[in-house]
């Protein structure tokens, strides 16, 4: 659930009557977008307005009468699908300041200097996005912009999108926490628990972050891990 300094207001007039709810922006963008989110995340208090400001709430006539339920949760959805949302141009500035992050994150973490195989590092490709003077839209994912943003930087920095296709097998006493970070990390293609406990699988990974997980893996299985790339 958003914080109520962090809320924004969605607003909608029908029947004469404004009803308004406080919401977290980029969920509420979300839904607007028909993505499945969880409207308990969205709201930052479960509540249907008349005028947020003052805390006047919305007369339940009115609200059985426009929507046909008392249901806040479904109210509510209403209200940020059919209404609008209001964003502050200082929320406006976190969330691209937000969006900018996730891209950033996404190129080191999936892509490759084709050079050295190895991933650019964050402050490289932030500074190829100032040259290329890339705008990060904060209303689309960082995933949806991807593509276009990387055409604008291939003439500034070398990239390379890969993934690697690696067999692992971790030993019985590891497999609850190793087996999550690999499904966290990675893409399970192929798997089986052997006799002895121990959990054999073949993934799929981003190449920029192939060290970082084998990293981990180690840290958890103090070096126990058994992996080949394939």
């Amino acid at each position: 659930m958003v914080r109520l300094e962090d809320a924004v207001i969605a607003r909608l007039s029908s029947h004469d009557t404004v009803f308004e709810v406080l919401v977290d922006p980029e969920l509420a963008l979300a839904l607007r977008k028909g993505e499945e989110t969880d409207m308990r995340s969205v709201l930052a208090i479960d509540k249907i307005f008349k005028d947020s400001k003052k805390g006047e709430a919305a007369s339940e006539e009115m609200m059985q009468k426009v929507f046909g339920t008392l249901d806040v949760f479904k109210i509510a959805e209403q209200v940020i699908r059919k209404g609008e949302v209001q964003v502050t141009t200082e929320q406006r500035r976190k969330m691209r300041e937000q969006r900018w992050k996730q891209v950033v994150a996404l190129i080191s973490r999936r892509a490759i200097n084709p050079q050295t195989g190895l991933p650019h590092p964050p402050a490289r490709i932030e500074g190829a996005l100032e040259k290329a003077k890339v705008h990060v839209n904060e209303f689309k994912s960082a995933e949806e912009q991807l593509p276009g943003i990387v055409k604008v930087l291939l003439p500034i920095i070398p990239l390379k999108f890969e993934t690697r296709r690696i067999a692992i097998k971790i030993p019985a006493s590891y497999t609850g926490k190793a087996h999550q970070v690999v499904r966290d990390f990675a893409t399970v293609k192929q798997e089986q628990w052997l006799n002895d406990g121990s959990w054999a699988a073949v993934i799929e990974i981003p190449a920029g972050i192939q060290g970082e997980f084998f990293d981990k893996l180690n840290n958890l299985t103090r070096g126990e891990v058994e992996t080949k790339v394939l």
